[in-house]
């Protein structure tokens, strides 16, 4: 009955360190501490060494999406976008923790920066990215509310929503 009972936790043993394994090889850190080369693609493209990142909960106009102003003159939106998060990410001490990767191979993560705890809440209370999907949902619902309000970003005019921008333009999407 000992022996029974040895064995039994010992298979429980290496079930809990196999599911801790895999937690710790699903969970990946991802800085520029170690010298790494970051490279700001777009509005939420990153590539940190040779490992690209979108950043997680967001959704930004794309590099070479135009927005409107209010009288109706076209202007770089995009290229703004991509400057706000190279801004961002020139306060240093980047780091981006991972929880998995989207089907181009890129990896979804939260980042962060010494001065910027939330590098997604910026941008989007910046007004340079939507909540989620920019349906009204995702984590960043409050921010992205008062960025409409106070007409910041790409809400001080008009604009098409990222996702429906590159499903007209899939070959100028950039970061898919």
């Amino acid at each position: 009955m000992r022996r029974l009972i040895r064995r039994f936790a010992g298979l429980i043993l290496l079930a809990v360190l196999l599911a801790i394994s895999a937690y710790l090889r699903r969970s990946e850190q991802i800085t520029n501490a170690d010298g790494a080369r970051v490279h700001v693609m777009d509005g939420d493209s990153l590539r940190i060494g040779g490992r690209i990142v979108r950043i997680e909960g967001i959704d930004a106009v794309e590099l070479g999406q135009r927005c409107a102003s209010p009288d109706g003159i076209d202007w770089t939106c995009g290229e703004d976008a991509r400057a706000a998060l190279m801004t961002i990410v020139a306060h240093g001490g980047l780091a981006c923790t991972s929880h998995g990767g989207d089907r181009y191979g890129r990896a979804i993560a939260q980042c962060r920066t010494r001065a910027v705890p939330d590098v997604g809440a910026a941008l989007v209370a910046q007004g340079w990215a939507v909540s989620g999907d920019g349906r009204g949902n995702g984590r960043y619902r409050e921010e992205e509310r008062r960025a409409k309000t106070a007409s910041l970003g790409i809400w001080r005019g008009t604009f098409q929503r990222p996702a429906e921008w590159r499903a007209a333009h899939p070959r100028d999407a950039i970061s898919g």
